[in-house]
């Protein structure tokens, strides 16, 4: 803000100017009283001109001096001018002079209103006044949106990891179903034959998809059923009684038992036993693991730590050394601890190689020695991935051991779940358990309904 002394000058000035437009106003009120008509007809949109001219004076005024319009610093200097006196008498406002020029007219227009960046002070003073003043607004409260309730899972606990590790069979098998059935409204031949194609691809093998249409035409007729949208539901009650044995499905853990494991390399026994372990162990078992595999490099290694995570007893000997031997010192050791459960490994070996098929028979001789008294059992490891392979591979082993039951492995890798139908199909041998991921809890027990119905995914 300027001094006091350039102020006084300034307003001073402004005096003079105010008194030369008061002469000149009270000459052109008539012109000015024109001029406003014609401003307020172009707002309107006027297309005409409706203005009265106007009747000249009998005496022509004399000819004034237009005054210049202020320069921006005359302005500066008037707006604080104007915000001194406001604040030496809050109740005058001194009017102020407008000598804007429009395009049309240099008429100077007396104003007594003050610009906004004239009252820039007050302005300020009454806006924070006002908010004073001012009552607050009611916040209105948000709606409160309905929180969407998840829809309740189908799939809970062991059947969801199941359900879920049998996703690439489902593909090929419930989900090529699905589309079939939706272009289908009756039940005919053309129907079961495309059903079958599906079933022999998934790896159920022609014997026992022939069998399951068989039993799945029968179940119809005796259901009455005639809509093709419900064969699906159908056909998943014939694949779960399928699948079901009489045999004894949960292992042989009574005290004292005796658990070998057998099967091919890369079948995964080893993890298979590290999993059985860790379960039996949570259940209130004592349990023993064996390292018969002195075969394979790093087998004992591995063992050890599954040992170690379940925290059960565990013994090897070096690599290389006889796993006869081994077992023999297993047997005693689980003798020894009282131990519910003794689970022994053995080296992977080929159904074709002779020598280790007798080397498997020697093991089961030292368990009928040694271990009368336990229950015995001998479980089968089949990779999944391997499809009809795996059940050829069943089909040798069965003739040197006396498999009591299966594991399948790596369900979660593999569209070839169907084999599963096709083992019961061909050896009748029970599925015990079945490796649907690699988490501990992946390795589950083996129930028919659930299989079927992860399989067609219902």
């Amino acid at each position: 803000m300027f001094n006091f002394f350039k102020k006084k000058k300034q307003k001073k000035e402004i005096e003079e100017e105010i008194l030369e437009q008061e002469e000149l106003a009270s000459d052109e009120e008539s012109d000015a009283s024109y001029h406003l008509e014609r401003s307020e007809a172009e707002s309107s949109n006027l297309t005409e001109e409706v203005l009265v001219e106007r009747e000249e004076p009998t005496t022509a005024p004399e000819k004034e001096v237009e005054p210049e319009p202020k320069t921006e610093e005359q302005r500066d200097f008037s707006t604080a001018l104007e915000m001194t006196e406001n604040e030496n008498d809050d109740s005058e406002v001194t009017p102020v002079i407008s000598t804007e020029v429009s395009d049309s007219e240099a008429t100077p227009v007396i104003s007594t209103e003050v610009s906004d960046s004239e009252r820039s002070g007050e302005i300020s003073l009454e806006q924070a006044s006002e908010s004073e003043e001012q009552e607050p607004d009611i916040e209105e409260e948000p709606a409160t949106e309905q929180e969407e309730e998840p829809a309740p899972e189908k799939k809970q606990g062991g059947f969801k990891s199941l359900f879920s590790g049998l996703n690439k069979t489902r593909k090929k098998i419930g989900d090529q179903l699905d589309n079939l059935l939706n272009n289908y409204d009756e039940i005919d031949d053309d129907l079961y034959e495309e059903i079958e194609d599906i079933l022999i691809t998934a790896d159920i093998g022609m014997k026992c998809t022939m069998e399951l249409i068989d039993n799945l035409k029968e179940e119809l007729v005796n259901r009455k059923v005639k809509d093709a949208s419900q064969v699906k539901l159908v056909l998943r009650d014939v694949m779960a009684e399928y699948l079901k044995t009489d045999d004894e499905i949960e292992l042989a853990t009574k005290s004292p038992s005796v658990i070998l494991v057998i099967g091919v390399n890369g079948a995964g026994k080893t993890t298979s036993i590290g999993k059985i372990s860790h379960k039996l162990k949570s259940d209130g078992k004592k349990v023993v693991l064996a390292a018969a595999d002195t075969f394979r490099a790093a087998a004992i290694d591995q063992l050890r730590v599954w040992a170690e995570r379940s925290e059960v007893a565990f013994v090897a000997h070096k690599e290389g050394s006889d796993p006869s031997a081994v077992i023999f010192d297993g047997i005693k050791s689980a003798q020894a601890k009282n131990a519910d459960v003794l689970i022994c490994d053995t080296a992977g070996r080929l159904h074709n190689k002779v020598n280790l098929m007798n080397e498997l028979n020697k093991m089961f001789r030292i368990i009928e020695r040694e271990y009368p008294e336990a229950h015995k059992e001998v479980l089968l490891v089949l990779d999944a991935t391997t499809g009809q392979n795996a059940v050829n591979q069943a089909k040798e082993f069965l003739q040197s051991a006396g498999i009591t039951g299966l594991v399948v492995t790596k369900l979660d890798g593999t569209a070839k779940g169907g084999f599963v139908f096709a083992i019961k199909s061909e050896l009748g041998i029970p599925v015990k358990l079945i490796g649907v991921g690699e988490k501990i809890e992946d390795l589950q027990v083996f129930d028919a309904e659930s299989y079927a119905s992860a399989v067609l995914n219902l």
